[in-house]
């Protein structure tokens, strides 16, 4: 059974940082593409991050030079270092991962930016 467990959420003053984690079971998580996507309320799930299996990445425009994206393929594990939060940021942050016709998600773990 797969599974896509999120971690590292939580409630963050503007400016601050927080690094999220996705530990992947039943599935070799280096070899698919892993992805970061967020919730707000009201709102589309939007695309945030992403790094594929040789480990490039791409950013959404909103997060460029504020977020980066990572794994450790010892750990089965992607990681979201997010600095420099802003409220605007705050929402669900959804783990993914996708190869061929295969997809997965995790259930989320919330981020809240707020003073």
């Amino acid at each position: 059974q797969v599974q896509l467990v999120e971690s590292g959420g939580g409630l963050v003053q503007p400016g601050g940082s927080l690094r999220l984690s996705c530990a992947a079971s039943g599935i070799t998580a280096s070899t698919y593409a892993m992805s970061w996507y967020r919730q707000a309320p009201g709102k589309e799930r939007e695309l945030v991050a992403g790094i594929n299996v040789g480990g490039g990445t791409n950013y959404a425009d909103s997060v460029k030079g504020r977020f980066t994206i990572s794994r450790d393929n010892v750990k089965n594990t992607m990681y979201l270092q997010m600095n420099s939060l802003k409220p605007e940021d705050t929402a669900v942050y959804f783990c993914n991962a996708r190869r061929n016709f295969m997809e997965y998600w995790g259930k989320g773990t919330l981020v809240t930016v707020s003073s």
